[in-house]
């Protein structure tokens, strides 16, 4: 099992202030918005050295996607900026109607999702974004791991034509892919090759997936891990490649397991390559205040949930 050593952690929504602030000084057509979060955003600095595109709209969320999807016309690249929570269930008809069904070129930007929020709550903490947006025909969705991938992933999605869903987080988690690297829409990552499972992972789950590889290397198991930052498109090629080599699958994301990542492999094996699989995501529940941690814990979101998970599709390997 590989290691993956990482000097610092950080939280994955200073990458995206970090990149939207590079943006501004390199692409002119780049605005941003924001529903009263500026800070919790970290648009800050993009707003103090760029304030003619910059736009505090209030706690109007829907009125934020319907400027946005007006500035396109323009020729303008909007990023919005809200809790996810808001930038998805709060909205949905607005970008449905507005952006999705027209291919609107914005780029929907979105912090403090899933139970990772952790106090504030089950009603802030969505787990149910990633399957809504997944759903809509034309939109691009997006889940990055560290605060490199999101840097990154925000640089790159002001490049691409088209409507995206960037989602990340405030936890403070560890900073352990490259600075340079390229990202690329759609193109999932190989960190870890083996032959005995496939590990998926996605947003925070990743970093788990990777300690969860090395509890299983001391049982003598032999993980395949890959991050899976794009949800859609899904990266169909790099994943049959992985499950016809290991035989069984494991997914691991801070979603609900409706709607999610696992949702969508589970889709694909069944159309291309039937074989077992196992699922490390919240099973049908809404959330509750308390630690990140704690939360991560309760909802079986931690390595050794993702272990127990492979001990498990295991025994369901055709032999």
């Amino acid at each position: 099992m590989k290691d993956f050593p990482y000097t610092e952690s950080k939280d994955t929504r200073s990458g995206f202030g970090v990149a939207l602030h590079e943006l501004g000084k390199t692409n002119p057509n780049v605005v941003a918005l924001t529903a009263d979060l500026t800070g919790s955003l970290k648009m800050d600095a993009f707003k103090k050295d760029f304030p003619e595109r910059f736009f505090q709209v209030g706690i109007a969320e829907a009125n934020m996607m319907g400027i946005a999807a007006g500035l396109t016309i323009g020729g303008k690249i909007p990023f919005t900026g809200t809790f996810a929570n808001f930038s998805t269930g709060r909205v949905y008809d607005q970008i449905r109607q507005s952006i999705a069904y027209s291919g609107k070129n914005v780029k929907i930007c979105a912090s403090h999702a899933g139970v990772t929020l952790g106090e504030d709550g089950a009603t802030h903490q969505i787990l149910e974004d990633l399957g809504m947006m997944k759903m809509l025909p034309h939109m691009t969705v997006i889940n990055p791991c560290d605060f490199n991938q999101t840097k990154a992933a925000t640089l790159a999605i002001a490049d691409y034509e088209g409507p995206v869903y960037l989602r990340f987080g405030r936890p403070v988690v560890p900073n352990f892919t490259p600075a340079d690297q390229k990202f690329e829409i759609g193109k999932a990552v190989l960190l870890n090759e083996g032959a005995d499972v496939s590990i998926f992972a996605t947003g925070h789950l990743v970093w788990k997936a990777i300690l969860a590889g090395h509890l299983l290397a001391a049982k003598g198991i032999n993980a395949e891990i890959i991050n899976i930052h794009t949800i859609k498109p899904l990266d169909a090629q790099a994943i049959l490649a992985s499950v016809r080599k290991t035989g069984c699958v494991v997914s691991a994301e801070e979603h609900q397991m409706n709607g999610g990542l696992g949702d969508s492999i589970a889709q694909l094996l069944a159309r291309e390559e039937p074989l077992p699989l196992e699922m490390v995501a919240v099973n049908d529940s809404f959330g509750e205040s308390g630690t990140p941690d704690q939360l991560m814990e309760k909802y079986g979101l931690m390595e050794n949930d993702i272990v127990a998970a492979v001990e498990k599709v295991l025994t369901r390997k055709a032999k």
